[in-house]
């Protein structure tokens, strides 16, 4: 089983990615995002409990957020392996990751990083503004404050998998098609 994590911050293309990833390696793609959304969407009992911690403005806890993985994953038991695209956030959510897959007798094949620079990442995210209607894609004050929360919070995930050999960085500029490229020579050599 292929289990990747596609890391990187806001604007680095994991989105565009996974897509191709997806289809080329049949992974269910496995965004936080969207499990919040199809859980509260659905009043699911995790759902819920979501909706009631961001109602009071709190943190969804990782215990919620680790049931709803659960849940996508329990549904795809015949699944070749998973893509997780913005999950683990945390080194606490990396561990209770491992633990879940562990459970199901696999585990993280590997960490791929997209690398951009800072400006690059400005410039993509502001041209992706004129077109997602998300308002904090037009405003570059906001967009600097998610890659320092990235490089602060989320970052220290790559080193703590690359303690066991786990996390790979490969440039994400170029061409969607360089890129894809250079995604699938890593994974092959995983």
């Amino acid at each position: 089983m292929t289990n990747l994590i596609l890391f990187g911050p806001p604007g680095s293309g994991k989105g565009t990615q996974a897509a191709g990833l997806i289809d080329k390696y049949q992974l269910v793609h496995i965004s936080t995002g969207d499990l919040f959304r199809y859980e509260m969407g659905n009043n699911t009992p995790l759902g819920l409990k979501a909706k009631a911690y961001m109602a009071e403005g709190r943190l969804v806890p990782d215990e919620v957020t680790i049931g709803m993985l659960r849940n996508k994953v329990e549904a795809h038991p015949e699944a070749s392996g998973f893509i997780f695209d913005g999950f683990p956030r945390t080194i606490p959510q990396a561990e209770a990751l491992d633990q879940l897959l562990a459970g199901m007798n696999t585990g993280i094949s590997g960490l791929i990083a997209l690398e951009v620079d800072e400006e690059e990442i400005v410039k993509r995210i502001l041209k992706r503004g004129e077109s997602s209607g998300r308002p904090d894609d037009n405003d570059e004050a906001i967009i600097r404050k998610r890659i320092d929360v990235y490089k602060n919070e989320t970052s220290p995930v790559f080193d703590f998998y690359a303690a066991s050999g786990k996390s790979h960085s490969i440039p994400g500029v170029g061409s969607v098609a360089d890129i894809f490229d250079r995604l699938c020579a890593t994974i092959d050599g995983l």
